[in-house]
């Protein structure tokens, strides 16, 4: 039987960052973290995680996996960029379930995650979610609208001891854990459900 991780890069030591998202569509705000997380953590690279469903969204406003996956591929034109679709090959619903599914992996190189504070400010409806931020430093990037909601959520008042000021988060990576860190960065406008609505009203 092919082992999932078949196609996944080496890792050995390597400062990778790990950022999903369903990306229904992909567009530029989500490409602009991407650079970000690059530069700011000093990633080796970092890997695209194409969600195949999720748990907090109607199947309905999801779209097709294959379209949400060559849309992020096409995105995705920076030589640090890996896009992976290890999600919809382990039948992962969640990224706790994801991260325990990869721990092998983990084990082998300097991971953090990386998302935006629209989803932090969401992160404790996640599955388990405790298990995150357990499990590997997390790098919450600044999204139009977000801050006050990202930085005044559960997960934040429960993480505030273990938050690090974001001129030192290039440490994130292979960092005592749990941590995290809050990076301000050019706000872009653009959001999936703002284009899907957009599309659907032409």
């Amino acid at each position: 039987m092919t082992s999932p991780f078949f196609n996944l890069p080496a890792v050995a030591g390597q400062r990778i960052g790990l950022y999903g998202g369903s990306f229904n569509p992909v567009h530029p705000g989500h490409v602009a973290i991407a650079h970000e997380a690059v530069t700011r953590l000093r990633l080796n690279r970092l890997w695209w995680l194409v969600s195949p469903q999720n748990p907090l969204k109607d199947p309905s406003e999801t779209g097709q996996f294959a379209d949400r996956f060559e849309g992020v591929m096409q995105a995705a034109g920076n030589p640090r960029f890996f896009v992976s679709d290890i999600e919809q090959r382990l039948g992962s619903r969640n990224t706790a379930d994801t991260l325990r599914a990869l721990r092998p992996l983990l084990r082998r190189g300097r991971f953090v995650w990386v998302m935006g504070a629209d989803s932090f400010a969401e992160l404790h409806r996640w599955q388990r979610w405790k298990e995150i931020p357990a499990t590997l430093p997390l790098a919450v990037f600044d999204r139009p609208g977000w801050s006050f909601e990202a930085l005044s959520s559960p997960a934040a008042h429960i993480l505030a001891r273990h938050r690090i000021d974001a001129s030192d988060a290039a440490l994130l990576p292979g960092s005592a854990l749990p941590a995290w860190a809050f990076l301000s960065i050019p706000l872009r406008d653009e959001s999936s459900t703002g284009i899907r609505k957009s599309v659907r009203s032409r």
